[in-house]
């Protein structure tokens, strides 16, 4: 039988979790490649209907990577996306959704390693959740 393979989006701020991957990448650090990186502005940016198309999309899991707490170049933004993110993961858990496929996490620029290791963790994480239950049918983001 084959290993499921979870589709993971991971929306990073400009500012630190962008330049964190982009560090990873620089330094060789493996990560997994289906990470789909989206840059945003600022993760205070990332609504939760930005995370809950990702899901409904084929999305497996969903993480949002924000600066370390109190290093936000928007003053709050990264307490902001906790917030909405704490949020997002109770309403998941009524619709029958596991809260786990959504994680919030902090980092500067220079944790490229960190970012690798967040990702490796977080995939690994999603594959013994399984699927995305709202796509039981194939990946669609995948395709697009």
């Amino acid at each position: 039988m084959e290993q499921f393979e979870p589709t993971i989006v991971a929306f990073c701020c400009h500012y630190c979790a962008y330049t964190a991957a982009d560090m990873a990448g620089s330094m060789r650090l493996v990560y997994p490649p289906n990470v789909k990186i989206i840059r945003v502005p600022c993760s205070g940016k990332v609504d939760t209907l930005h995370i809950m198309k990702a899901l409904e999309k084929g999305a497996d899991g969903v993480l949002v990577a924000g600066c370390l707490e109190g290093d936000c170049h928007f003053k709050t933004g990264n307490v902001k996306a906790l917030q909405r993110v704490t949020y997002l993961q109770g309403y998941l858990e009524e619709i029958g959704i596991e809260a786990e496929r959504v994680q919030m996490v902090t980092m500067s620029a220079g944790m490229g390693g960190r970012f690798a290791r967040i990702t490796t963790e977080f995939t690994e994480k999603i594959r013994e959740l399984g699927p995305n239950p709202v796509n039981a049918g194939g990946s669609r983001l995948a395709a697009s």
